[in-house]
């Protein structure tokens, strides 16, 4: 069973809800682990005195605020509660505002809220009235050390809390280089607009989520099979040199042929497009490569002796592990 990660009660008014607050995701990242290239033994980190630079348990281990150089404040788990004993129990209703009022750049992290003993009435009561008024409550919650701005919402019979980033977090869009509001300014015409909206209405369905799923690492995971296949271990894949590319500001589209070629074929968009262009844009050859047989030789001696052997990569090879970001080790 899920464990829960804060206890206290929503309040707005005089109204008060006990609840608890789980977490809604589930992390689903590939687990690297980071190595010593020279013998591939996994690299450990250790917490240590920096003082004495022994190993510290965890139980000897408190917290502080460094208040000037050097010199540190003590915080209990309890001073902190102490500090601000409402803000660390409540969640506290500022406001009620219509969903669609908050851009989805400010919805950080969702959690899901369960109504502890005795608040299943008012837990329901609530739910209710977010769903028909339409609304979500915002609200102020402490979640270990930070206070979060949070919206409260619906999600079928559960009240769901995502925590929210600050307008001062947000980069204000103004920034970017993007192309004019105004269609007439950016060069759309009415005939591309047609034709775009015929498109996604052939290409709408029913969100269903469950069709998607992370199909990068399944490709990763594969890659490993085949080199354990291959007895590649312990080889080192370093990325071709790169073929000179034509600008892509260079190139000239015919937008309304490709939204012609798309809608007359049953792929998603993308790929359509995708092989519309494939055809008017010659690849420049590849850079002369290294001889098979080198790789191969290198490998059979990775084989053999234990060292790692650099051979060149496919452009497959390159593009499904140049993503990958290897994570600290796990605390010795």
């Amino acid at each position: 069973m899920a464990h829960a990660i804060w206890k206290g009660a929503i309040s707005f008014g005089l109204v008060h809800i006990p609840v608890e607050l789980y977490s809604a995701v589930a992390g689903n990242e590939l687990d690297l682990t980071m190595l010593d290239k020279r013998d591939f033994s996994p690299i450990g980190f250790r917490r240590y005195n920096k003082g004495t630079g022994k190993e510290v348990k965890w139980e000897d281990i408190v917290k502080g605020y460094e208040y000037k150089p050097d010199e540190y404040v003590v915080l209990s788990d309890e001073d902190l509660k102490q500090a601000n004993v409402k803000a660390t129990q409540t969640i506290d209703i500022q406001a009620f505002v219509d969903a669609i009022e908050v851009p989805l750049t400010f919805y950080e992290q969702p959690y899901f809220l369960v109504p502890d003993r005795g608040g299943d009435k008012v837990y329901a009561l609530l739910r209710e009235t977010l769903r028909k008024a339409g609304k979500v409550a915002i609200a102020e919650i402490v979640i270990r050390t930070k206070q979060h701005l949070c919206a409260l919402l619906t999600i079928d019979n559960a009240i769901v809390l995502n925590t929210l980033r600050y307008s001062d977090e947000i980069r204000d869009a103004d920034e970017l280089k993007l192309p004019a509001k105004s269609t007439k300014t950016a060069g759309i015409s009415d005939k591309e607009i047609s034709m775009a909206m015929s498109l996604v209405d052939g290409m709408t369905e029913k969100w269903n989520p469950a069709q998607y799923h992370d199909t990068y690492r399944e490709d990763v995971l594969t890659l490993v099979k085949k080199k354990v296949k291959a007895k590649q271990t312990k080889t080192i894949t370093l990325p071709e040199e790169k073929a000179e590319e034509q600008p892509r500001s260079a190139q000239v589209y015919d937008l309304v042929a490709l939204l012609q070629q798309s809608l007359g074929k049953k792929a998603p968009a993308k790929a359509s497009i995708k092989s519309a262009t494939d055809r008017t844009i010659k690849p420049t050859p590849i850079s002369k490569r290294a001889p098979a047989t080198t790789s191969k030789n290198k490998i059979k001696s990775a084989t053999k002796t234990g060292k790692p052997a650099v051979i060149q990569s496919s452009a497959t090879t390159r593009n499904k592990t140049r993503g990958m970001t290897p994570r600290q080790g796990r605390s010795a």
